[in-house]
């Protein structure tokens, strides 16, 4: 993997780490689509994934307090507690990290599927749950700030899109890590559902992998005073 911007070099997928790795507080997002803007095929985001894709995927795991994630794509993609490989938690455990960051899922139903969520610390943003899971907050700001009460600081969204799209508009969302696949797809689901109005912003980084596969990390830009 090689980093083009801000500067070039050559990177493993450790060095991804200590990239990635910043002081709190914000909410990142991170999404793998296609060239077109899919983030799916026939229904999962399997089909868009690379070696590069996975790599920085568990990366941002690795650096985040606690994963954000929409119950549909908890569902769709049959979620199980954040785990990590050797290399991963010994990272952790040297920069004061906690071991076993929490799921978050944000639902509307407080349906959890399968329940292999439920193996490892969990947080449901529902009127309504599971016999033993904690609730917080259904109001997407009130969450991030319950969150960061608890000193959850350094958030991670991993989807789906619908939760994306009222992030942003809730202006909740500081960076976008984004995969682009290099395939058309020509289906949905797409990124974005739809904004009220264009969000600038700002690209920070870009890696390459081959076979053409870009990782780009945008921030969202406010105006003065936000």
């Amino acid at each position: 993997m090689r980093q083009l911007i801000p500067e070039v070099r050559d990177l493993s997928p450790q060095d991804l780490f200590d990239l990635y790795d910043e002081p709190g507080p914000y909410l990142r997002a991170n999404f793998v689509s296609s060239v077109d803007g899919a983030i799916a095929v026939e229904g999962r985001s399997g089909g868009l994934g690379s070696p590069a894709d996975k790599a920085a995927f568990r990366a941002l795991r690795t650096t985040c307090d606690a994963v954000v994630v929409g119950a549909g794509t908890l569902r769709a993609e049959n979620y199980g507690a954040v785990r990590f490989g050797a290399a991963a938690a010994a990272w952790r455990e040297a920069h004061g990290y906690d071991p076993a960051p929490p799921v978050v899922v944000v639902s509307r139903s407080g349906e959890l599927g399968s329940g292999r969520v439920l193996e490892g610390p969990v947080l449901l943003s529902a009127p309504q749950g599971p016999e033993g899971v904690e609730l917080v907050p259904t109001d997407l700001a009130e969450l991030v700030a319950e969150l960061r009460s608890r000193g959850l600081t350094r958030l991670l969204c991993e989807g789906g899109p619908a939760l994306l799209t009222t992030l942003l508009k809730a202006d909740l969302v500081d960076d976008l890590f984004l995969t682009a696949s290099p395939q058309l797809v020509g289906t949905g689901p797409y990124l974005i559902h739809g904004l009220d109005a264009p969000q600038p912003l700002q690209l920070v980084s870009l890696l390459h992998d081959d076979p053409g596969v870009l990782l780009a990390r945008w921030s969202v830009v406010r105006s003065a005073g936000d």
